[in-house]
């Protein structure tokens, strides 16, 4: 299958490219930016005579004449507007940006920008990979779910599809790797302000909540609004989400980890940790996976789950092309079998 990719300069899309340049299914067809006719690797170094493909212009009919799957690994506000382009033609889409996921009235008011229609938004289908197999298979569209969702959700599902907490309970502390700002230089992700550093941002503001909030009613209609908290952690990749939930009856970790353990069993990115093991964002880094390890403190009653993945790759780059693999009726580990990257 031929595969293009729009907004390759970014971090996203740079890492699309290290992953489909070694895929044995797809083959990148070409390379879409506002910076046209320039070689890649002008822009990133380190594929210098790996990729000798020239940045084309943002093309619609051209790229679906050519492609048979297309990833848009632009900046929300314009990742929508392209979809839109690209859904009566004869090829399959994943969006990597938030314009899809949620509702037009939610996006206007925790993006800050015009959304896209409600029509465009209810035909695309979430792609959480290890939740949404059956309705990705059939899908044309695809929202690729934000790197925070994706380690906060694969976390919590087992205990709140089974009803196993109160619904009004849910705190998530979350940390991110600078990487998940972006290219694009501010004050905040400069090496002064980061480095030897540690602060909150967006508290009670990020626009991933709304996200979050939508999947978790979907799997039970009780559950309250979320207290979500993010935080800049002085590294280059990473995600780390701690969830805190109150359970509704007496459990032992042991048990929680054998359900878990169940759950999750035919699902090969997800990899649930032993008893007081606890998982570190280095221990993912450059893969797919996504670690999870808990425990139950007997005396509060309350369970403490540990998850990261690695923002570029399970929390984007990495999960689209799970996506694709499974849109394809591909096995969902092709191309993605990378060991983590130590130390």
């Amino acid at each position: 299958m031929k595969a293009s990719i729009i907004g390759t300069t970014g971090y996203g899309g740079a890492e699309l490219l290290r992953i489909l340049n070694h895929h044995p299914e797809f083959e990148i067809q070409s390379i879409h930016s506002t910076k046209e006719d320039l070689p890649i690797w002008h822009e990133y170094p380190h594929l210098y005579k790996i990729v000798n493909q020239k940045l084309q212009g943002i093309h619609p009919d051209e790229i679906a004449a050519n492609a048979d799957i297309v990833f848009l690994a632009t900046p929300s506000g314009i990742s929508g507007q392209l979809a839109g382009k690209f859904v009566d033609k004869d090829i399959k889409v994943i969006d990597l940006s938030g314009d899809l996921r949620i509702e037009a009235g939610q996006y206007e008011k925790w993006y800050k920008k015009d959304p896209v229609s409600q029509e465009l938004i209810d035909e695309a289908i979430y792609g959480l990979s290890e939740w949404n197999a059956e309705a990705i298979k059939g899908a044309s569209l695809i929202a690729n779910p934000g790197c925070y969702p994706t380690a906060t959700l694969l976390s919590l599902a087992p205990v709140i599809k089974e009803n196993m907490i109160d619904p009004d309970s849910i705190i998530v502390d979350a940390k991110s790797g600078i990487s998940g700002a972006g290219r694009s230089p501010s004050r905040k992700s400069s090496f002064s302000e980061a480095n030897e550093n540690f602060s909150a941002y967006k508290v009670n503001e990020h626009q991933h909540t709304p996200e979050i909030e939508k999947q978790l009613l979907q799997w039970n209609e009780r559950i309250k609004p979320i207290t979500f908290t993010t935080q800049l952690l002085p590294i280059t990749r990473g995600i780390m989400t701690t969830s805190y939930v109150k359970l509704n009856n007496d459990c032992r970790t042991s048990k929680l980890l054998e359900f878990y353990e169940n759950v999750y069993n035919e699902c090969p990115f997800v990899r649930i940790r032993t008893e007081k093991n606890y998982p570190s964002v280095k221990e993912v880094a450059g893969s797919n996976y996504c670690d999870i390890g808990l425990n139950v403190d007997e005396r509060t009653g309350r369970l403490t789950i540990i998850s990261v993945i690695d923002n570029l790759m399970k929390g984007a780059a990495g999960q689209a092309v799970q996506n694709a693999n499974i849109m394809f009726g591909i096995n969902e580990t092709t191309g993605l079998d990378f060991i983590p990257l130590y130390p």
